[in-house]
């Protein structure tokens, strides 16, 4: 059978060789982790992009602002759940396996995703609407504890040595894009039918089409296979009793802590850009529904190309240079950001979107291989999906309700941006002082 060899690129490095078969399966390992990112995040961000029209459909009799912040909270609900799902599934996948947990995970996001487009709003079921819509945000929640860490830790596992940072974040990339199909959907929508007919049912669409797609993905998982590398764990440590949570907090404490930090800023920035800025920039910069929609789909799309830039620089300057750089480049640029955003004007607004993709970007591409690959093949899925699950749930899940709030208290539309800079600081310093260590190529 033919070969296709895969060196690293530079002295001393292992040689890796093969098959033409293998390396299609690694392909669509990456294509299922891609798509199941795709997935999990177009499921998430649909419903910040969403968040103005829920706010009137399932928390009205209330101002605009309380209703906006009541949606957001719900949106903060998903991630109050994810550590545990998290702790559930990644004790799971170091157990049973990446593959078939992945596929528990994917079909539970889009199936809880589409029952949101079959609710009932408040105008029919009073108070009962909201409370299914907080018990669909939960089960997103639940099983993207599981998707959100197991996507990136399968991808990982496959990938060559001196490619991680490119495949991670060529997989991570896919949660851009959900906001520029999600927008684009939603505004062609929204563009083509009255708002009458948009707020009764034309707003379910989006919502409705989340289990198709999962059905794809798991289509595209079926044709993948576990990692020799985890193979060969699976088989050791079937022969003896074994606890992955026992072994990841016996093992792992302080590196579970430094994941948590260090994710929690990509967290914290990733959702302001993704699940706040839509409503935002309608309420704090007077734009319309269109304009945001329009404005944030560009900075999302610039995310997704940048993001995989930033992991290949990564492979070649290591992940702790571009974690402090790009922490850096928040604190100093984020408040700019915010100010433009909030201007008034959509060109400015888009402005200070895409300056904001820029840091965002260099720090992802330490951060979206660090969090998986400062942690053992054994207890890999289980530690990295407690810490980057708590991360996202103490930074991401609130992002969009303190933001919000923060105007609200402040009458300062920047406030956020403010809150997003001591972030980074904090981060900055925490990367700068203590010994988070480098990552880099690491082996086991």
């Amino acid at each position: 059978m033919s070969t296709v060899k895969t060196g690293a690129d530079h002295v001393g490095a292992p040689v890796e060789e093969h098959s033409i078969s293998d390396m299609r399966m690694k392909r669509r390992v990456l294509a299922g982790g891609s798509i199941g990112q795709f997935i999990e995040f177009y499921d998430f961000t649909l419903y910040g992009l969403s968040a103005v029209v829920l706010a009137q459909l399932f928390f009205p009799g209330t101002s605009a602002l309380a209703g906006l912040l009541a949606t957001f909270a719900t949106f903060g609900v998903a991630f109050l759940v994810r550590p545990l799902g998290g702790l559930f599934f990644g004790q799971l996948g170091d157990k049973i396996g990446r593959r078939k947990v992945l596929f528990i995970t994917l079909l539970s996001i889009g199936g809880a995703t589409a029952l949101i487009g079959l609710l009932p709003t408040y105008a029919t079921i009073g108070a009962a609407a909201p409370a299914l819509l907080v018990l669909c945000r939960m089960v997103q929640g639940f099983s993207a504890g599981g998707e959100s860490v197991g996507a990136p830790a399968f991808v990982f596992e496959h990938a060559p040595i001196n490619r991680r940072g490119l495949w991670l974040n060529l997989t991570l990339a896919a949660t851009a894009l959900p906001s520029v199909f999600g927008g684009t959907l939603i505004l062609i929508l929204s563009s083509s039918m009255s708002s009458e007919s948009f707020m009764a049912w034309g707003w379910r669409i989006p919502f409705l089409i989340a289990l198709p797609m999962a059905f794809f993905g798991l289509w595209i998982r079926s044709k993948t296979e576990e990692s020799e590398e985890f193979k060969q764990v699976l088989v050791k440590e079937s022969t003896k009793e074994y606890s992955p949570i026992r072994q990841a907090f016996a093992e792992n404490k302080l590196r579970m802590l430094q994941v948590i930090f260090v994710m929690g800023l990509t967290a914290m920035g990733f959702y302001f850009l993704s699940g706040f800025f839509v409503s935002y920039i309608q309420t704090a910069g007077s734009l319309s529904r269109e304009q945001s929609l329009m404005s944030n789909a560009a900075a999302m799309l610039l995310y997704a190309l940048l993001l995989p830039i930033g992991g290949l620089i990564g492979d070649k300057v290591g992940r702790k240079p571009m974690l402090i750089v790009g922490a850096a480049a928040l604190a100093v640029l984020a408040i700019p950001c915010f100010m433009l955003v909030t201007s008034g004007s959509l060109a400015l607004a888009i402005a200070g979107q895409l300056l904001f993709v820029i840091p965002l970007c260099i720090y992802g591409g330490g951060a979206y291989t660090f969090f998986v690959e400062i942690f053992t093949t054994r207890t890999r899925f289980t530690s990295a999906a407690i810490s980057y699950n708590v991360a996202y749930a103490i930074f991401g899940g609130s992002a969009p309700f303190i933001g919000t709030a923060l105007v609200a208290q402040t009458g300062v539309s920047a406030a956020p941006g403010y809150y997003m800079a001591a972030a980074a600081l904090i981060v900055f310093l925490l990367l700068t002082l203590t010994k988070v260590p480098e990552t880099h190529r690491r082996i086991g």
